[in-house]
């Protein structure tokens, strides 16, 4: 399905989908996930856009990188953007990956038409507590050894953990999981912690004046989902509760998220962005 896989020379393994003159959807995973976390809804999104999904460095198949701080990380993704000559693109993140769509949308304003985070934690304050397998694989002192040995059946229960209705992980998605190194992953979650900790993510979106659609499950397990009102603050941002729903909406509800993205682009494009490259 997928038009073709790239090494991009900022340091992301990237994968286009769909037709490259149509309007652009860059999909941004979250940490310890990678570009093939969006795979349940990238055949609707794909038919009428041009998706691009990264794999972050130190993610699936992206090497590390000297620095996992969110602004970097949105750097990359920019001069990745820049070199494909597109411009007011809609930007979807994934729980943190949200982190790096807004620092993208903050750190160029003309690059970024609208934005749309999925799962993604408005302040520390609305995190709740590990589910006990996360603790167990991240903390130490056993943390480090155990991540090396984990099976695909313990990543798979890992991510179950954060869902609250059954899902179906693709074998790809696992294999992209295992590849990512434990040091990467603590170096992730600190930088990502860091920048939620030094503002929060509705006070960053109010100052910006782009089009925000937030999805959020009612039952999400990492996050209290009323906190999602906190997006409230932001001017003129669509937030949208799906029932039922945990921490992985792509997956639990990949139908209902997936026409979610699609009615928020349309709406974009009705109102005058995003468009496709220039040339």
């Amino acid at each position: 399905m997928s038009e073709y896989d790239v090494e991009s020379p900022h340091g992301m393994h990237v994968v286009h989908d769909g037709p490259r003159h149509a309007p652009a959807l860059v999909l941004i995973h979250r940490s310890g996930a990678a570009g093939t976390f969006w795979s349940p809804v990238v055949p609707a999104l794909a038919e009428h856009h041009h998706v691009i999904r990264v794999d972050l460095p130190g993610c699936g198949q992206s090497p590390p990188a000297p620095s996992y701080e969110v602004p970097r990380q949105a750097d990359r993704v920019a001069a990745l953007l820049d070199d494909l000559g597109l411009r007011h693109v809609t930007v979807v993140g994934h729980s943190s990956g949200g982190y790096v769509a807004t620092s993208l949308a903050e750190r160029r304003p003309g690059l970024v038409g609208s934005l749309a985070l999925i799962s993604t934690g408005p302040s520390t304050g609305a995190l709740l507590p590990e589910p006990p397998i996360l603790r167990f694989l991240l903390g130490p002192p056993l943390g480090p050894l155990l991540w090396t040995r984990r099976s695909d059946a313990r990543i798979r229960s890992a991510i179950d953990a954060t869902a609250a209705r059954p899902v179906d992980l693709p074998d790809d998605l696992v294999r992209d999981v295992q590849r990512i190194t434990y040091r990467a992953f603590r170096a992730v979650l600190r930088c990502y912690g860091a920048y939620l900790a030094e503002r929060s993510v509705p006070e960053r979106l109010a100052a910006l004046g782009v089009p925000v659609l937030v999805i959020f499950g009612d039952a999400d397990p990492r996050w209290d989902p009323s906190s999602a009102r906190q997006y409230d603050a932001v001017p003129g941002a669509r937030v949208e509760m799906v029932p039922g729903v945990g921490h992985l909406p792509v997956f639990e509800a990949p139908q209902a998220t997936g026409g979610l993205l699609l009615d928020f682009v349309a709406a974009g494009r009705d109102a005058g962005g995003p468009v496709a490259p220039k040339g």
